[in-house]
């Protein structure tokens, strides 16, 4: 990919994220100028303006912090430390109800979530990209040396339960194998299978692996992953593979006679096959509804010069079972707010493993829209998303966090109590407090968010796999 296509891939990216925020904060502009407020600012991102203009008596702003906007409105409690200062017009603003302060500060989350709403319907209509395999809960691949396997998990098994609770799909819902894993909570994850038609259970040490100071902290796994056709996408030219006539679109149904259930099971050949004791694979393939098998002998490549034998399969079809599904508003809503509510209540349990440093922020929100405007269905990728992102501003902008639309409720119900407005003096410690922190968090996220990326995108620089020429009496 060119670095003019990256760019214009990150600018769509973030053109994304920055209508979800500027319908967030217009519903708060709105609502104050309908409660007949003064507005000073409409921002959006925060810091130094790379970018600014008024019009109308209002400062229209462009911040360089991509992290959210902001509507600055000084009859409410200002925040100097994250909208800046605005010139003072020198003439006293009339107070504002508390009630207005309510309306005004609810109709952020108001917008965002009638923004969601607006997206599921459009997710109803044109769909959203699935697996056909991704309602199963099938093994499809489990790592010989992993916790599963050892307990006795086997590819081709299917997961009924965890932890006594159901599981419908691997990932990425609350009741999906991978989330049930990641929150377990005991030294031991009681998994209940079938295979044969026969129900059985074993106990499953989770493993979890070693990060450095600057990496997330991993969360639990036991090693497995799901089942989907093993659909050659590229074979390297002069490899095993090439001569032996496989080629994109073949399907590998089996290896040595054994079936296999994901392209993990190839792959996992390629990384133990040992450089003094190369052994022939035979591979049962299907090409256009018709099985043969070929046998192949792992090559060293000549680049790069510290490879492993191979058999040059070098990219696999990714969703080859992909299909549209239409689930109506009300469900996306409701799935989108439930993984949120779960998430919150993971990273406040005690016992789970999911801690605020699993959370991601502006960073990995732009890197996601990126890699959903770089795939097939794309951009139906990217409404389905956006539901989920709109329904989490919304609430987590309801949360009672001063400098968050549900502190300014929260504040406002007590001025509303005490019939008197809160000290402005503790007023302005407990804003300035509160967005040290908000800052601090958002900082502390991107971190981590801006390293995975880095890490993920010298993974996809790797070297290409070159096999040495052949004789054409050998192709």
């Amino acid at each position: 990919m060119n670095v003019l296509k990256v760019v214009f891939t990150v600018l769509e990216a973030l053109l994304a994220l920055n209508l979800l925020i500027f319908v967030h904060e217009l519903g708060h502009f709105l609502a104050a100028r309908w409660r007949g407020m003064k507005v000073d600012r409409f921002a959006i991102w925060f810091g130094k303006p790379i970018w600014k203009q008024r019009i109308n008596g209002v400062e229209y702003v462009l911040g360089w912090i991509p992290a959210g906007g902001y509507v600055a409105l000084p009859q409410m409690a200002t925040m100097e430390m994250i909208e800046g200062k605005v010139e003072d017009g020198g003439e006293p603003l009339p107070p504002v109800s508390p009630w207005d302060k309510i309306i005004v500060a609810f109709a952020g989350p108001l917008f965002s979530f009638l923004l969601a709403v607006a997206f599921a319907f459009l997710v109803w209509g044109v769909g959203k990209p699935e697996q056909a395999t991704g309602n199963s809960t099938l093994i499809g691949w489990a790592d010989p040396e992993g916790p599963a396997w050892q307990s006795g998990l086997r590819p081709g098994d299917r997961i009924l339960a965890i932890d006594g609770e159901p599981v419908s799909q691997f990932g990425p819902s609350t009741d999906s194998v991978m989330w049930r894993i990641i929150t377990s909570e005991g030294e031991t994850i009681e998994i209940k299978y079938e295979r044969d038609g026969q129900e059985d259970t074993v106990q499953v040490k989770p493993y979890k692996a070693p990060t450095k100071w600057y990496e997330r902290k991993a969360l639990r796994k036991i090693l497995i992953g799901p089942a989907q056709p093993a659909i050659i996408g590229q074979v390297a030219t002069n490899s095993p593979a090439a001569l032996a006539g496989l080629r994109s679109g073949d399907e590998v149904i089996a290896v040595n006679g054994n079936r296999i259930y994901s392209p993990a099971a190839v792959m996992r050949l390629d990384e133990t096959t040992g450089a003094d004791a190369v052994q022939p694979v035979t591979l049962t393939l299907r090409r256009d509804g018709h099985e043969f098998e070929r046998t192949l002998l792992p090559e060293r490549p000549i680049q790069p010069a510290d490879a492993k034998p191979s058999l040059g399969i070098t990219a696999w079809v990714v969703n080859s079972d992909e299909v549209l599904v239409y689930p109506n508003p009300l469900t996306q809503i409701r799935d989108s707010a439930g993984q949120i509510f779960a998430t919150i209540g993971a990273v406040f349990s005690s016992k789970s493993d999911v801690g605020v440093q699993q959370l991601g922020g502006a960073v990995m929100i732009i890197r996601v829209y990126k890699n959903f405007f770089e795939s097939e269905n794309g951009w139906r990728r990217v409404l389905w998303f956006s539901v989920i992102l709109n329904v989490n501003l919304a609430l987590l902008n309801l949360l009672p966090f001063p400098v968050l639309d549900g502190g300014h409720i929260t504040l406002s119900l007590v001025e509303a109590i005490r019939r008197r407005p809160v000290s402005a003096r503790l007023l302005n410690y407990l804003q300035s407090a509160c967005a040290v922190v908000l800052i601090g968090f958002m900082l502390f996220i991107a971190f981590y968010d801006t390293g995975d990326w880095v890490r993920s995108a010298r993974k996809d620089r790797a070297q290409p796999i070159i096999f040495a020429p052949k004789p054409l009496d050998a192709r």
